[in-house]
């Protein structure tokens, strides 16, 4: 089952929609991959370039700060989740990250 970490009081899985039912523990690809096959009809997973993320927090030029309120730990990745329905994804070996809207 997956964890889900609060970051904020009162977050519950509640807070997090169907996103944490697009992922399986069992499939040993990233959350990218599974985000983008389940989360098809939705649109996919489709990363959007321009946003800076420094720990827990997310900002975009022009766009309010967020920070996150939850944390998934997934196959060597963290998924963050954050305000209007942000979600980025890091991997845990570099750091590197990837953000989508999935609404």
């Amino acid at each position: 089952m997956i964890e889900v970490h609060a970051l904020r009081s009162g977050v519950t899985i509640a807070h997090l929609g169907l996103i944490p039912s697009f992922l399986d523990e069992d499939v040993p690809r990233p959350a990218r991959e599974q985000f983008d096959e389940r989360y098809a009809p939705g649109g996919g997973w489709k990363p959007l370039k321009k946003f800076k993320l420094n720990g827990f927090v997310l900002t975009y030029p022009g766009d309010e700060v967020m920070e996150a309120f939850a944390m998934i730990k997934f196959n060597g990745e963290q998924i963050l989740f954050f305000p209007h329905a942000w979600i980025a994804i890091v991997k845990e070996n570099d750091g590197s990250y990837e953000v989508a809207r999935m609404d």
